[in-house]
């Protein structure tokens, strides 16, 4: 855990969120700032920065934390009309909080990624 992390005080508890899962490794909430009528965040409740931080040794966290996403795209109801899926890697990539945390959106349908 990261003392200064904002994700990681949620999983401490330390700041509410809106939980929408949560077991042992990862954890499932609703976004502050949803960008979808449907916006959620899961995470791995052991502080990793990033994608890039991913070892070896964490494929197994790292296909439960992808295994529960889906889970949660069912329990939001969007599974069946679609959804995108959104990780955000370091400063090019978007990454607003140093923590890894995939997005679920959905709810409407999301317009075509357009890469330049």
């Amino acid at each position: 855990m990261s003392q200064e992390c904002i994700f990681c005080k949620i999983v401490q508890g330390l700041i509410p969120a809106k939980k929408i899962y949560e077991d042992d490794v990862v954890l499932a909430f609703h976004d502050i700032r949803p960008q979808t009528p449907v916006h959620a965040l899961v995470i791995p409740k052991r502080h990793l920065v990033c994608l890039d931080d991913l070892g070896e040794q964490d494929r197994m966290d790292a296909g439960h934390l992808l295994e529960r996403v889906a889970h949660v795209a069912r329990e939001l109801g969007v599974a069946e009309s679609g959804y995108r899926t959104l990780i955000n890697t370091r400063e090019h990539g978007g990454q607003e909080v140093d923590h890894l945390h995939v997005h679920i959106l959905g709810g409407r349908r999301v317009g075509p990624m357009v890469c330049r």
